[in-house]
């Protein structure tokens, strides 16, 4: 999951607080080396509500005084989030590998949860340029267990990958996915 939520702290935090992506480290004092406010973390708070549709306590953010807790706040409001949706979302994904060819494709099966999500992602960001992930979700799915798995996803797209998620007419609930 941390592959996930990361990069968009990173991005957020990088545009709020001005400074360039790559010189943020977990262990990067928020307050004493950026010299952030309490106005600068209630922004915050509001990026990532919006960015990763979370709600962001005040008590949260109170311990949080370096990038790297920062990463960890969010990731835990993330985590309790994903668990709290129901129901699970089975899914099979391909992740299309350019780099090795016509049979660069790697399937995974199972039931979309933090761990196979950020699993997804790893594989698809190792992939290399021209890179592509699609998802697949029984043919009798909801639109709200698709729009959940484009949001899982949908930031691969601004790292230059192809998301495609769609429902699939050949699983069925007699036949989801076990395995991953």
């Amino acid at each position: 999951m941390r592959s996930l939520v990361e990069p968009r702290v990173r991005r957020l935090v990088a545009d709020h607080l001005g400074v360039a992506e790559d010189s943020l480290s977990p262990e990067l004092s928020l307050v004493e080396d950026l010299a952030a406010d309490s106005l600068d973390f209630a922004e915050l708070a509001l990026a990532i509500e919006e960015e990763l549709d979370l709600v962001v306590p005040e008590d949260v953010l109170e311990p949080v005084r370096t990038y790297g807790d920062l990463v960890d706040a969010t990731l835990v409001l993330a985590r309790a989030r994903l668990e709290a949706q129901t129901p699970p979302i089975p899914v099979v994904a391909r992740v299309k590998r350019p780099m090795l060819g016509g049979d660069g494709v790697l399937e995974r099966v199972g039931v979309l949860t933090p761990y196979l999500a950020e699993t997804l992602a790893d594989d698809v960001l190792r992939s290399g340029p021209g890179a592509r992930i699609e998802v697949l979700v029984p043919a009798p799915a909801e639109e709200l267990a698709l729009r959940r798995v484009r949001e899982t996803f949908g930031w691969l797209a601004d790292r230059g990958v192809q998301v495609l998620v769609q429902r699939d007419r050949h699983l069925s609930r007699g036949h989801q996915p076990n395995a991953a």
